[in-house]
């Protein structure tokens, strides 16, 4: 019941996710941010059961500052967290596998346009892609990111992108999801552009 969108722009990634912790007929919060930071310039939007999401996501981005520490602060690209991800996705198969689906975003000087977005599924698969949509979001939305996703689009077009996207899902999904949090990487790192819920109130 997740819901995980992602968008490139010139310039940078949007990440959104609702922020909904829910299990079976039970709400437990409505504040959760699904959104993990990984450095300085990149993050994941993760969806799956709260105990997988936490867990994967605290695993990726300990392993990914582990290896900063000990690399005398070089930073893996975004393509390369990207394949460490989905290559722990792939080994945990056949062990005790997360049910994660995941859609990662950074921004690097060195790529073309800068934002570069990874859609991966908790098989281990993993694609390049300009927007994507994880959870039953990605048959209400899919249709609207092809539609008016577009080669060189600013920052405000790729948010209001997203906004639709999820006024879409208000009007037409059948679970309520009512609180979404968005996040922007760019050449400034990530910041939060807006929440329904504040992530910090527990």
């Amino acid at each position: 019941m997740d819901t995980v969108f992602g968008v490139a722009f010139k310039g940078g990634v949007v990440l959104a996710t609702d922020q909904v912790n829910a299990r079976s007929i039970l709400m437990y919060q409505q504040n959760l941010d699904k959104i993990a930071e990984l450095s300085s310039h990149s993050a994941m939007g993760v969806s799956g059961p709260n105990c997988d999401l936490v867990n994967f996501s605290e695993y990726i981005s300990k392993n990914l500052k582990l290896y900063e520490l000990s690399n005398d602060g070089v930073q893996l690209s975004t393509h390369a967290q990207a394949n460490f991800c989905r290559g722990e996705l792939a080994k945990a198969l056949r062990k005790g596998p997360f049910q994660v689906n995941v859609i990662l975003g950074g921004y690097d000087a060195k790529v073309p346009n800068g934002g570069s977005l990874y859609v991966m599924d908790y098989l281990g698969s993993c694609v390049k892609a300009n927007y994507g949509a994880q959870g039953y979001a990605s048959n209400f939305c899919l249709s609207i990111m092809d539609r008016d996703w577009d080669e060189g689009m600013t920052e405000e077009q790729a948010v209001t992108l997203v906004e639709k996207c999820i006024k879409e899902l208000q009007m037409r999904f059948l679970i309520n999801q009512s609180n979404f949090i968005t996040k922007v990487i760019d050449k400034d790192g990530v910041r939060t552009l807006s929440y329904g819920s504040d992530p910090a109130d527990n």
